[in-house]
């Protein structure tokens, strides 16, 4: 059992009605089209781009049922169906194997900080509730508070053979290094930090999850085509401007400013759900004089 996606996987936002109150299914599906005819090989719907920790547990089950309603047969769906309890994971990860999705890929368990035992525990517990299901461990400490180490990556891999890879957003090249290094075969290794997209396809990585692609799905793409034609200065200097347009992100509050890039880009992605914010008018003008000024509108 392996995992086979080679490209783009776009960390599709959520898109909700104004005041975030409910989701807005009527434009999940639609933007699951939309990035898979913008180049995305695969959608990764609920992660950390996507709010998924702030969607209830019916939620996440209807948006990855939109989401591969849109995505069809074009693009693979990992669902992400990691949650603050073993049972709620358990659940969605069932859920995900039995509405047809690729893969499932799991968070670390967050709040509580859980040492490496505990945390064997959790990923054994899922890969056993599905045992004919790929699952995909996800290293995002920054936002999790736990991380997984080398060791614990390296021994769920050879312990589980539904255990498959690993998106690491922990932003570490240190650590990526080893885990390419030290990789069972066949374990795949997706990077999940945007700036070092260039760095991790040039090490072998054959993807990447990227939640900026939402907005920025054709620089991610080419900085991919570039790496896999050997056009290596030409994949740089896209990955240069994927990281200078990234910036533009802090140009409002999280998440609202991916969403208001992506309007001013052509595709309106909803609202965002508190405690997350909207944007005020101040920001918004700068996030499109950011674009203008990189030729991105």
């Amino acid at each position: 059992m392996k995992f086979d996606v080679n490209g783009i996987i776009s960390a599709v936002v959520t898109p909700f009605t104004k005041g975030g109150e409910f989701v807005d299914f009527d434009k999940v599906a639609p933007l699951a089209d939309h990035m898979v005819k913008k180049g995305a090989a695969g959608l990764f719907p609920c992660g950390t781009t996507g709010e998924g920790h702030l969607c209830s547990t019916d939620e996440r089950k209807t948006i990855l049922e939109e989401t591969l309603q849109g995505a069809g047969k074009k693009a693979k769906v990992i669902a992400h169906t990691g949650a603050m309890d073993t049972a709620t994971t358990i659940e969605l990860t069932q859920h995900a194997q039995k509405a047809g999705a690729y893969a499932a890929a799991v968070v670390t368990p967050c709040f509580y900080g859980y040492d490496d035992a505990a945390l064997e525990q959790f990923y054994k517990s899922i890969a056993k509730a599905v045992p004919d299901f790929r699952i995909v461990l996800y290293n995002i400490p920054s936002c999790a508070k736990n991380s997984l180490s080398a060791e614990l990556i390296h021994k769920l891999a050879a312990g589980h053979k539904n255990i498959v890879g690993i998106k690491d957003s922990s932003g570490s090249m240190p650590l990526l290094t080893r885990l390419f290094g030290q990789a069972e075969n066949g374990f795949a290794v997706i990077n999940g930090s945007d700036e070092q997209g260039f760095q991790a396809l040039m090490a072998g990585g054959k993807a990447v999850v990227s939640g900026s692609s939402n907005a920025y799905i054709d620089l991610y793409v080419d900085v991919y085509k570039n790496v896999v034609k050997g056009n290596l200065k030409k994949a740089w200097q896209a990955q240069l401007r994927l990281e200078k347009a990234t910036r533009l992100f802090t140009y409002g509050g999280g998440l609202a400013a991916l969403k208001e890039i992506m309007r001013q880009r052509g595709f309106d992605p909803g609202y965002v759900r508190p405690p997350q914010r909207e944007l005020g008018a101040a920001e918004k003008k700068r996030i499109a004089k950011g674009l203008a000024e990189q030729g991105l509108i």
